[in-house]
């Protein structure tokens, strides 16, 4: 008689993690998605993880791994010189503001690359993009790579101005304008143009969509082992929301991260997110996103979520 085939448990995630992903996202009062996903052993416990959300500047991640891709192509390299100009600058946070005289400022595309991922400066990521072929290069890259769930957006100044109900002006440049512009709108319509942008955002990534575009990554299946490693190594360096997903960590843990962060209308924050790489002591791997759409609460309460997803992945494995 023919031995039955061996049949080999595939590994599954623990209940307590299971129980406490479920928890954290019920309990939370606002609309997140969040995504946990074993990059070593092909696993994923998500809350709400395929309903797409505003990523905002989660969304430079794309644009840097489309640079990175172009640098192993030979298209670019880090050492190109790049000269910035006062048009080319964006709205909200942009360090590199301050450095743009009337004739420019002059630096290279690598120089870009780190504001734009360790101090999210939406200048920087701006010019990066149109660098490598704006929105439709980026998208065309993501489905070619297989990071299904995750759209790129029309780029920051269209993004934010249609957002606001408002079409981008090239006078705008530098952001006053713009935040004069909105200023003057009225509220109803302000209103009527966020929770149309919430209902189908334009830079709409799912949870699940992004922890999948990351575990790719960290497996080395979007670029080559030398440009992976740099990209994660400007991640850890990352100066923006220390106290969201990396106040969960424990010694010996480390996170690769970029955040990302909306437009408040009233009390109501918009696109609140933080998403990383999660590496144990022992180098198991973890993709974490926690994708806030909209919520009425405070910030400490926002970053409260995101490290408990930390913590209750680290809890989980060391059990």
């Amino acid at each position: 008689m023919p031995e039955a085939p061996l049949v080999v448990a595939r590994p599954q995630p623990s209940a307590d993690l299971l129980n406490a992903v479920q928890a954290l996202g019920a309990g939370f009062e606002g609309q997140v998605g969040i995504s946990v996903r074993d990059i070593d052993e092909n696993w994923v416990v998500d809350w709400q993880g395929d309903t797409p959300r505003p990523q905002q500047s989660v969304s430079k991640l794309w644009v840097a791994i489309g640079v990175m891709d172009a640098v192993d192509q030979g298209r670019l390299s880090l050492a190109d010189p790049v000269t910035v100009t006062r048009a080319d600058l964006t709205v909200f946070h942009q360090p590199i503001r301050t450095l743009v005289g009337k004739t420019g400022y002059r630096t290279t595309v690598g120089d870009l690359l780190r504001g734009a991922m360790s101090r999210s400066d939406n200048t920087a990521n701006d010019v990066l993009l149109w660098r490598i072929g704006g929105p439709v290069a980026v998208n065309r890259m993501l489905k070619d790579k297989g990071v299904a769930g995750v759209r790129f957006g029309p780029g920051e100044r269209q993004l934010q101005a249609r957002t606001a109900g408002l079409a981008w002006r090239p006078e705008w440049a530098g952001g006053w304008g713009f935040l004069q512009a909105r200023a003057a709108m009225p509220y109803a319509a302000r209103d009527k143009a966020l929770r149309r942008y919430l209902d189908a955002p334009l830079d709409g990534a799912s949870a699940n969509g992004v922890t999948l575009g990351l575990s790719l990554l960290a497996q080395g299946r979007l670029l080559s082992d030398r440009s992976t490693a740099s990209l994660l190594t400007l991640m850890r360096a990352s100066k923006t929301g220390p106290l969201r997903l990396k106040s969960g960590l424990r010694p010996g843990w480390t996170l690769a991260h970029k955040t990302g962060t909306g437009q408040d209308l009233g009390k109501l924050s918009t696109g609140y997110n933080d998403v990383g790489l999660l590496v144990a002591p022992d180098g198991h791997r973890y993709a974490l996103a926690v994708m806030i759409a909209s919520t009425r609460q405070p910030i400490p309460a926002r970053m409260r979520l995101m490290g408990d997803v930390t913590r209750a992945v680290i809890a989980a494995a060391s059990r």
